[in-house]
């Protein structure tokens, strides 16, 4: 995996979890607003869209830049819509992220290293 693609997830990664965290605090708001005079939805609203903006923007850049296949792309988008989701496109991407970093070492080492043939 590219590095660019390593640092499209990372940047995905970074903002997951925090969109999942206002997701719920919206939701926490909105029942405070129906059951008493806490009204917070207007500000948890524009911190929750700020964040939704910047997750499907990277979702985007992430998706160009790693090629995934249209069903893994559709599942790290649907996870941002639904309540948690976030917490668990973070674990997936973890997991795409450490394979990536991995696969580069391996590259590299691969490149270090003196090829064994002889020479006549």
């Amino acid at each position: 995996m590219a590095p660019k693609s390593v640092s499209a997830l990372r940047r995905l990664r970074l903002v997951s979890t925090p969109e999942a965290v206002s997701f719920l605090v919206l939701l926490a708001c909105s029942v405070l607003k129906r059951t008493s005079d806490f009204d917070a939805v207007p500000v948890m609203g524009a911190v929750h869209g700020v964040l939704f903006i910047m997750y499907v923007l990277f979702w985007a850049d992430a998706w160009n830049r790693v090629r995934w296949p249209l069903g893994r792309a559709a599942l790290i988008f649907v996870l941002a819509v639904l309540p948690t989701g976030g917490f668990f496109a973070d674990r997936l991407l973890r997991r795409e992220t450490e394979a990536g970093v991995i696969a580069a070492r391996a590259r590299k080492e691969a490149n270090a290293r003196p090829s064994n043939v002889e020479r006549r």
